[in-house]
């Protein structure tokens, strides 16, 4: 076990206003990791004066120096990426092998597409007869998940500091100790004082205290569509700027010419990894009815490559769920499913033989659009499947949904896939199984949030734009053209 981690305030540990302690346990055998202690609006005070405070010096800082800040933070990434993936193993359960790549290897991909997209970003240019410019937000408060941490983090900060925001993060007190690592590779890094700031809590006194606070410019937050709500109406109260990445249920759609096969082994990928704690994962399969029992015998066979186990063993394809609590909520959705009418085809709610919050990976058919799992997100390795009998159906079925974050579409035609593609009301669409890509932007449709994350359009969340009217020849070099942020 780790000892007990104060805040990181002010380019320093500092000790809380409060001493209440939050204990992180291993959702594998639930013995305790490490814990951190408990902020409250205190803490949230100095660490949102301390960014105020840093907020202009940074701002002014050339884009050049902050990328070198953001490569410096990549490259601490990296020194301690097994540190920070044993952390992730132990504190949320993520296959140690998936915490290396996926969760820490994704993590050091955002910061280098956000480079990417900083050094080619246009912060001047002529627009009929104004010049046009590019300025930091202010100040930020992140708030972050526990499914996949110090992706939020990296996404969040990295893409902040770039646009010369300065940040107060919340991490989940769910999985706080990747935080806790992050804080010291800001400090390698001599990341000036007060540019990132960590407060550990818990949502109603950290979150609420930091959302509400009227010095705070701009709210970022991933997790569930209940809090996302109240983080929209809380930031309204001063008009924040809010970015949202919420909840889904997104469908893949199976093309009656989809090799079986390629489209079953890339759906239960999608749905079963992280054990299927995944806010964009393919959770509800599509089906032509031609194929659907073929496709069934085929997840089922699967499936069976999915079987949890301890996450720290380098072979281990699925862990157990983060925590005991989202485990109970995973077994509630089950029963609301048998209780509906779905036909269950593999795994269900019976205990597994582990200590652990673990559960079996689940797929139900003959789920309708009645059923509560067919619009529930479950956040655990639980895949439904529905019958369809003519494209058409197949679209509208898809597009039932109060979320639309992801999607998938199957067929051996690309071009085919590409049009049924562009007619899912979802952010991001994958054809023929591929998977998330950080240099693109990231963010759903209706309820699922507001705002894009990653490269770019999640560079450019942090900014705002200013029109300087009647200056249209007035840029730096004197010449009407734009310019690029790198100067």
């Amino acid at each position: 076990m780790t000892g007990v981690r104060g805040h990181y305030i002010d380019g320093a540990w500092t000790d809380p206003v409060g001493r209440e302690v939050i204990a992180v346990d291993n959702p594998a055998d639930g013995s305790m990791v490490g814990a951190v202690v408990a902020g409250d609006a205190g803490d949230v005070e100095r660490a949102v004066t301390a960014a105020r405070r840093a907020f202009n010096p940074w701002a002014a800082r050339p884009m050049a120096e902050r990328i070198t800040f953001v490569e410096a933070l990549a490259g601490g990434l990296e020194r301690h990426r097994d540190r920070l993936a044993e952390t992730l193993t132990a504190e949320m359960g993520a296959p140690i092998a998936f915490a290396r790549t996926a969760q820490v290897g994704v993590a050091i991909g955002d910061l280098l597409h956000l480079i990417a997209a900083a050094k080619a970003h246009i912060d001047r240019e002529s627009v009929s007869n104004s010049l046009v410019v590019t300025e930091p937000v202010g100040v930020v408060a992140a708030i972050t998940p526990w499914n996949f941490p110090l992706h939020q983090i990296m996404l969040k900060i990295g893409a902040a500091m770039l646009a010369g925001c300065t940040t107060v993060l919340k991490p989940s007190e769910m999985a706080p100790l990747n935080a806790a690592i992050v804080g010291e590779i800001l400090d390698e890094i001599a990341l000036p004082a007060g540019v990132v700031s960590i407060v550990f809590g818990d949502g109603p006194r950290v979150g609420s205290s930091l959302v509400e606070h009227p010095d705070v410019d701009m709210v970022t937050f991933t997790g569930s569509r209940g809090v996302g709500e109240y983080i929209a109406r809380a930031a309204a109260a001063t008009i924040k700027k809010v970015a949202l990445e919420l909840g889904g249920k997104s469908a893949a759609v199976i093309l009656d010419d989809a090799p079986v096969h390629d489209s079953v082994a890339g759906v239960l990928r999608s749905c079963f990894a992280n054990t299927g704690q995944t806010c964009a994962a393919l959770t509800r399969v599509l089906v032509p009815e031609s194929l659907r029992d073929e496709w069934e015998r085929a997840a089922v066979t699967e499936a069976a490559r999915w079987q949890p186990g301890d996450p720290s063993a380098s072979g281990t394809a699925m862990g157990p769920l983060a925590s005991s609590l989202q485990r109970a909520r995973v077994l509630t959705h089950m029963a609301a499913a048998q209780e509906d009418g779905a036909r269950l085809l593999v795994g269900g709610p019976e205990p597994l033989n582990l200590p652990g919050a673990y559960v079996r990976p689940t797929i139900y058919s003959d789920v309708t659009p009645e059923m509560r799992i067919f619009h529930e997100e479950v956040f655990g390795p639980v895949l439904t499947i529905t019958g369809y009998d003519v494209l058409e159906d197949a679209i509208t079925l898809a597009n039932n949904s109060i979320y639309g974050l992801s999607g998938g579409v199957w067929s051996a035609d690309r071009r085919r896939a590409l049009d049924v593609a562009l007619r899912l009301r979802t952010g991001t669409v994958g054809i023929n199984g591929a998977g998330l890509d950080v240099g693109a932007p990231f963010g759903g449709y209706k309820q699922s949030g507001l705002g894009r994350e990653a490269g770019s359009r999640g560079f450019e969340e942090f900014l705002e734009v200013k029109a300087v009217m009647g200056a249209a020849e007035l840029l730096d070099d004197g010449r009407a053209e734009k310019t690029r942020s790198v100067r």
